[in-house]
């Protein structure tokens, strides 16, 4: 990416500026930037960079939610923990169970908060649901013609 330049100066400038996000644009608009980018391999590098990263950025702070989410469901559980909060560490089985669930719901609700965040400030979304439309369409593609007989459109 570093080593190519533009081919546009005035394009690429505008879609570094989009962070070459081209989906809120209007169709007339779209062909445009999508010409630009079968053209422009250093756009449509940085575009690939760009939309890994933010799929990159929804899946991590999806995983985190849920590990958050399986840590207070093994915290109902675990009862190891009893025998080292009153044995070594002095606490009080009630105190530790309060502060440790304590922790795991706000680690909770901050990683909800930063998958909203990455939801709403990227493209995302729309990004992964485009490739998941692509596997559909190739999976719908091997299909033998009895199985796609049965599906409603």
């Amino acid at each position: 990416m570093a080593r190519t330049r533009c081919t546009d100066r005035v394009v690429g400038a505008i879609l570094a500026s989009w962070r070459y996000d081209i989906s809120g644009i209007s169709p007339e608009m779209r062909r445009d930037y999508e010409s630009h980018f079968v053209e422009c391999v250093h756009c449509s590098a940085r575009q690939k960079f760009h939309r890994s990263l933010d799929g990159t950025l929804a899946v991590l702070t999806s995983l985190a939610a849920l590990f958050f989410l399986f840590a207070l469901a093994v915290l109902k559980h675990i009862k190891p923990l009893e025998h080292v909060a009153f044995k070594i560490l002095g606490l009080d089985i009630y105190d530790m169970y309060h502060m440790l669930f304590s922790a795991g719901f706000a680690g909770l609700c901050f990683s909800v908060i930063a998958l909203a965040l990455v939801l709403l400030a990227t493209p995302a979304p729309s990004y992964l649901g485009g490739i998941a439309m692509e596997s559909a369409k190739q999976i719908e593609a091997r299909l033998p013609a009895a199985i796609k007989s049965l599906r409603p459109r």
